[in-house]
């Protein structure tokens, strides 16, 4: 058996460690994925400081690449709002609405949070949230349109709301 170059042997060990490092890097990122948290009676707006569970409408949840805090909203609104702002476009991680076909208007259940880059959203309706008109969060399309139908509004995807849309 004819035996290896010590530069070979050495390329193929760094070549190795560089993969398993990968893959733990990769596993360690999937896992560091969080979850929308329930909304305290008490807990106030990242972005203007009002007592969420005060108001009706969607509220939102965001987290930022460097931090395990939740930034707690009292609309959709005021979620893309910050959200939306240059400064913390790039710095936001996950991003959670509720999906307003399964809970109440005036009073959303924390259990049906969605993802809300997956959402479609209704600007634009009659119904109202924290400080007047808020964007209506849904997980599917059709459930949109049928609100659209009841209430108003004009459908919107994730990508597609900017600061101007607002």
């Amino acid at each position: 058996m004819r035996s290896l170059h010590p530069l070979r042997t050495i390329s193929i060990a760094l070549l190795l460690i560089l993969g398993v490092a990968c893959t733990d890097q990769e596993s360690a990122e999937q896992a560091m994925v969080r979850q929308a948290i329930a909304i305290e009676q008490a807990d106030e707006c990242h972005l203007c400081g009002m007592i969420i569970s005060n108001f009706p409408g969607p509220k939102g949840e965001s987290y930022n690449k460097s931090s395990d805090t939740v930034s707690k909203f009292c609309s959709t609104r005021d979620l893309f709002s910050f959200v939306l702002q240059p400064e913390n476009k790039r710095q936001v991680k996950e991003i959670y609405v509720h999906d307003m076909s399964k809970t109440p208007w005036q009073r959303p259940e924390d259990e049906y949070f969605i993802n809300a880059r997956e959402a479609w959203y209704v600007i634009g309706s009659e119904k109202k949230g924290a400080m007047g008109k808020t964007l209506g969060s849904f997980a599917k399309k059709a459930d949109a349109e049928v609100f659209i139908d009841e209430f108003g509004g004009k459908l919107y995807s994730f990508e597609d709301i900017s600061i101007d849309v607002l």
